[in-house]
């Protein structure tokens, strides 16, 4: 997952707001968002190669997402797949901040990593570069492969079309189509993050589209103040993906 914008406690229906877009390599396997047959509990997509996810949320309201942090000077082989580190929060008994806390003991056995982890009462980040836990400040925020609300142009982008559209009444597909923006960043603003200058341009778009890597889907959550939770993703026809929409609705369970 390689950008999120989200709004956390300052909408008044919704607690959370979430849209987000997922890039990876077209071959790399996955399943579409559903519950897990292994873990009815759990809804979201799942990489089929290391058996991990990208962003998740469970009936009882727990949602979690990673970003990998793009540093391509430091990546190492035979590492764990961040792929792990949202369903682990899927267990009702953890809570946000204990669980970032007690990710930052073991965060070194991952390559670079963001995740966000949140319940109704709580949501929390924390990254393995910057190494702290940070308690969300209600607001809207952006994340991509940097740190969190790092002004990259497409974050920003984000966040200002996000907040203009979640300012009146909004629907799942309004936020889909919105985080299918291919427009790209002018040389001038674009970070620099150890890739070629024509890289850096593609991978500056909201929705990325080269050759044999891009955005592989949108998802949109949202969490309403009495915990009715409604999960939309749309997965695009990239290499042998399938052109899908799907959505699922349902209130959470207390523990």
């Amino acid at each position: 997952m390689c950008l999120i914008v989200f709004a956390w406690d300052v909408h008044p229906k919704y607690k959370l707001i979430v849209a987000a877009n997922r890039d990876e390599f077209y071959a790399r396997p996955t399943a579409p968002a559903a519950f897990w047959h292994d873990e009815p509990s759990i809804l979201g997509g799942r990489d089929l190669q290391a058996g991990g996810s990208w962003m998740t949320v469970s009936k009882q309201g727990h949602f979690a997402a990673v970003t990998n942090y793009r540093d391509l000077s430091n990546i190492r082989e035979n590492v764990r797949s961040r792929g792990e580190i949202p369903i682990r929060f899927m267990d009702p008994a953890q809570q946000p901040l204990n669980y970032v806390e007690d990710l930052h003991e073991r965060s070194t056995a991952y390559n670079g990593f963001n995740v966000l982890a949140a319940t109704p009462q709580m949501m929390t980040h924390y990254s393995n570069y910057e190494r702290k836990a940070n308690v969300i400040a209600p607001g809207i925020h952006g994340l991509s492969n940097a740190l969190l609300d790092t002004p990259w142009p497409k974050v920003e982008l984000a966040k200002t079309k996000f907040q203009e559209l979640i300012g009146n009444s909004f629907s799942h597909e309004e936020l889909i189509e919105m985080m299918s923006d291919t427009s790209t960043a002018g040389d001038s603003i674009l970070p620099d993050t150890g890739v070629s200058k024509e890289m850096e341009k593609a991978l500056s778009a909201m929705c990325i589209r080269m050759e044999n890597y891009g955005t592989c889907c949108s998802t949109v959550i949202t969490m309403d103040r009495d915990g009715q939770i409604e999960f939309s993703e749309k997965s695009y026809p990239v290499g042998d993906r399938v052109e899908k929409t799907v959505n699922y609705q349902f209130k959470t369970q207390k523990n």
